[in-house]
């Protein structure tokens, strides 16, 4: 790979989560804003009907998208746990498998779902001119899903390698170009709601462009997989991959079933919710961003792992959904106003719009720990966790909420009910968050003191080797000197005296017998040590020479070996001395 490194396992977890969610909710609200600048177009071609057209059609293309983003979630979990672990090879041949695996899905997802367009805006309460719109709308769309899900599993692969820039240049392409086209051809052309389909379909190739290039050109992050890899693969994909999509189809059920139940009450709450739908993502899109952020983060520290940041991670991550709803919810209180006049609009839309900056928008602190727990669940190996908790929340969590508030406050007690249900099930999102980061952290602390163990044990080991060695190559020097020693002939000339000795003749006091049985005295055997005693002065004063040397010198002194055993300190006139006596 080009210089690819596993950077979230290093630095501040915070600071990586900032840079990554900031960079990718630009390019999200940039392409939600395109879809809002749809809406605000379609209103301003004064058709309630068209409005409330556009609203239907995009809850069903929710699902479609939901499949990809399942599918996505699934390459983000895989690619970044492999670049984690520094297996870079694999990661290349998952990232191919996965974006083949979505573009399959989608495919199939897309044929049911354009076969049977007209039942499924029957199903959730469209009718007359409304359901006609719609469906041209949606019959202009749909087939482009398979293009949207290989984009989408491609920017999650340059997310999973920590390209916050070009991911966010993946949105942000398709949103210029969508605000590009969308004037001309609805109003250019006179295409309305057509217009608007099929300039979210070449934005969509847009997207396709600007993911998949630098992921093969910068990063050189996919192979194409052969039917035995991707065979191999699949398992694993699809292990996160469908429990990931039952999670991400959770929401449109969710948002379904609302609108459904708003229907009820006519087309101008109909298209008040539409607006709100549009409003929903632009402003929370640091959210939304934050949920695709946090997984490759994760996942990476798993791979190498970091089971402490991966904690980090997630707690940063849940204080900033917290700071950021705050900030937006008091914005949106404070421009409500405005977003209803820009968007014209009249009598029961403007009651809901209001209703949702007013009240419900600070909810969505709670659908932010939703995403965040959900993103942990699917990157920790646990997506059935995400898919219980987002499927609870959108049939237990919603329908009884939605018809006790639709019984008791009418179109807006949807709203709340809706509302009341994300808080209960954001509140269980956080507690099994937490157990499970518990279970985490006791889990890797056998592992981490058996592998500081196993480190202890190999040290121990190469101390104990090095020991060895150097003991050997002691031994050898010590050999060496040795044998050095030997082969050296002793200098005869300046014998070295014994230190106390050596003392005792400089102060010329009397020298210690000792002196006299060490070298370089000699050792007398055959004579008595009164007699050294008294000639001591003598024998002091004799020049020291070597053994061979006195043999010699005594034998031509007719002093005889028999006498003298071991001489090696006496002169020629000692010697004769010696024999007399």
């Amino acid at each position: 790979m080009n210089a690819q490194t596993a950077k979230f396992v290093e630095g501040s977890t915070m600071r990586h989560i900032l840079v990554m969610s900031g960079s990718g909710s630009v390019g999200l609200m940039a392409l939600f804003a395109v879809d809002l600048l749809d809406m605000l177009f379609i209103s301003m071609l004064g058709q309630i009907e068209l409005a409330a057209a556009v609203g239907f059609a995009g809850t069903l293309m929710f699902f479609s998208t939901s499949v990809s983003i399942g599918t996505s979630i699934a390459m983000g979990a895989l690619v970044s746990k492999a670049i984690g672990a520094k297996e870079f090879d694999k990661a290349r041949q998952l990232s191919g498998s996965v974006m083949l695996t979505a573009f399959a899905i989608s495919l199939v997802f897309t044929v049911l779902m354009f076969a049977y367009i007209p039942e499924l805006l029957a199903l959730i309460g469209a009718e007359g001119h409304t359901a006609e719109r719609a469906e041209a709308y949606l019959r202009i769309i749909v087939p482009s899903g398979p293009i949207l899900a290989v984009a989408m599993a491609a920017g999650a692969g340059l997310r999973s390698a920590g390209d916050a820039k070009r991911s966010m240049w993946v949105t942000l392409s398709g949103g210029i170009v969508n605000a590009i086209l969308d004037p001309i051809f609805i109003f250019g052309f006179n295409w309305n709601v057509e217009g608007a389909a099929l300039a979210s379909v070449i934005s969509r190739f847009a997207v396709l462009y600007f993911s998949l290039y630098p992921l093969i050109k910068h990063h050189n992050l996919v192979s194409l997989p052969s039917l035995s890899q991707w065979l191999t693969h699949i398992k694993a994909i699809l292990k996160i991959a469908v429990p990931a999509i039952f999670t991400n189809t959770a929401t449109p059920i969710g948002n379904a079933i609302v609108t459904t139940s708003i229907a009820q009450y006519g087309n101008d709450f109909v298209a008040g919710y539409a607006v709100i739908g549009r409003l929903i993502p632009v402003c929370f899109a640091v959210i939304f961003a934050l949920s695709g952020a946090v997984g490759p983060i994760i996942g990476q520290n798993l791979g190498a792992k970091r089971i402490d940041r991966v904690k980090e991670t997630l707690y940063n991550s849940l204080l900033v959904t917290f700071i950021y709803t705050l900030f937006v919810c008091s914005l949106l209180f404070f421009v409500q106003d405005y977003i209803v006049q820009g968007f014209t609009l009249e009598g029961d839309a403007v009651l809901i719009v209001q209703a949702f900056c007013t009240y419900v928008a600070i909810t969505f602190i709670f659908n932010g720990a939703i995403f965040v727990a959900n993103t942990s669940f699917n990157n920790l190996g646990k997506p059935i966790y995400s898919t219980i908790l987002s499927l609870g929340r959108a049939t237990i969590g919603t329908l009884p909420f939605v018809y006790l508030g639709s019984l008791w406050f009418g179109a807006l007690g949807v709203l709340y009910g809706q509302a009341l249900g994300n808080i209960i099930f954001g509140v269980i999102a956080i507690l099994v968050l937490q157990k499970h980061i518990k279970e985490l952290m006791q889990n890797a602390a056998p592992q981490n003191e058996l592998e500081a163990d196993i480190a202890q044990e190999a040290a121990s080991q190469e101390a104990q080797v090095t020991s060895e060695i150097a003991v050997e190559q002691a031994g050898k020097a010590s050999k060496t000197t040795d044998s050095q020693k030997n082969n050296e002939k002793p200098d005869t000339s300046s014998p070295i005296p014994a230190p106390a000795c050596e003392q005792a003749l400089k102060e010329e006091d009397e020298i210690p017998l000792s002196c006299l049985n060490t070298q370089p005295f000699c050792t007398l055997d055959a004579v008595l040590i009164d007699d050294l005693a008294s000639h001591k002065d003598e024998l002091v004063t004799a020049p020291l020479i070597n053994s061979d040397v006195i043999n010699n010198d005594v034998t031509n002194n007719d002093v005889t070996n028999n006498d003298v055993t071991n001489p090696d300190v006496i002169n020629n006139e000692d010697g004769k001395e010696l024999k007399e006596k």
